[in-house]
C-alpha cells in the first residue's frame, strides 16, 4: 500500500470512529425539530414532558436514544437525546414565563392561544433556548427555529417565528443582540 493510500485509509478510519462537528450540529438541529414535535404533542394531548419523551424513546428514535443503540446512532441524523430532553423538560418547567414573553412580543390582536399549535410549540422551544442556553448565540437559536418552521409552514410563519424570537432575544439577551447588530468594527472604536 502506498503512503498516500495508507494516509487516506487512516483518515477514513478516524472519520468512522469519531462523529464530526457537523454530525453533532445535525443531531442538535434534529433534536430541536423533535422538541417542537414533542411540545406540539404535549399541547394537543395535555400530556406531561416525561410521558411524551418516553413515547419518543420507545416509538420514534429507539436506536438513537438508547433503548437499542444501533451502530449508526452516533452518526445518523437522529436527534441528540440530551438536547431533546433539555428543551422539552425545560420548556415545560418554565411554560408560564415562556408564554408571557411570547405574548408580550405578539401584536395585541393576536393572543398566544390564537396561534397555530405547531407555531406556538416552535416559539416555546426557541424562547426556552434563548432563556436557558447562553452558550448558543441568539442568532443561531433564531435561525434554527426559522428552519424548523420552514419544515411545516410557508414564508409568512417563518417570518413570524423570526420576528417574535428576535424581539424576545432583544429583551432577554440584549447585550448579545446589540453586539451582533453593531458589529465588531464599531465595538473596537
Amino acid at each position: 500500500m502506498t503512503e498516500t493510500a495508507k494516509d487516506r485509509d487512516d483518515c477514513q478510519n478516524r472519520k468512522r470512529r469519531a462523529p464530526s462537528r457537523n454530525t453533532a450540529i445535525r443531531r442538535r438541529s434534529a433534536a430541536r425539530l423533535a422538541a417542537v414535535q414533542a411540545l406540539y404533542e404535549m399541547d394537543l394531548a395535555g400530556a406531561d414532558a416525561d410521558a411524551v419523551l418516553d413515547g419518543f424513546k420507545a416509538d420514534r428514535w429507539r436506536s438513537a436514544i438508547g433503548n437499542d443503540p444501533g451502530p449508526d446512532a452516533a452518526t445518523s441524523g437522529a436527534p441528540d437525546p440530551a438536547t431533546l430532553e433539555e428543551i422539552v423538560t425545560g420548556a415545560a418547567r418554565r411554560l408560564g414565563e415562556i408564554d408571557a414573553l411570547i405574548a408580550g412580543a405578539l401584536d395585541q390582536k393576536w393572543p398566544l392561544d390564537r396561534l397555530e399549535v405547531l407555531l406556538r410549540a416552535a416559539l416555546r422551544a426557541g424562547t426556552y433556548e434563548l432563556l436557558a442556553a447562553p452558550a448558543v448565540p441568539p442568532k443561531v437559536v433564531i435561525t434554527e427555529y426559522v428552519k424548523v418552521a420552514s419544515a411545516f409552514f410557508g414564508t409568512g410563519e417563518m417570518g413570524l417565528v423570526n420576528g417574535i424570537l428576535d424581539r424576545i432575544a432583544h429583551d432577554v439577551r440584549a447585550a448579545e443582540m446589540e453586539a451582533a447588530t453593531v458589529g465588531p468594527e464599531a465595538q473596537a472604536r
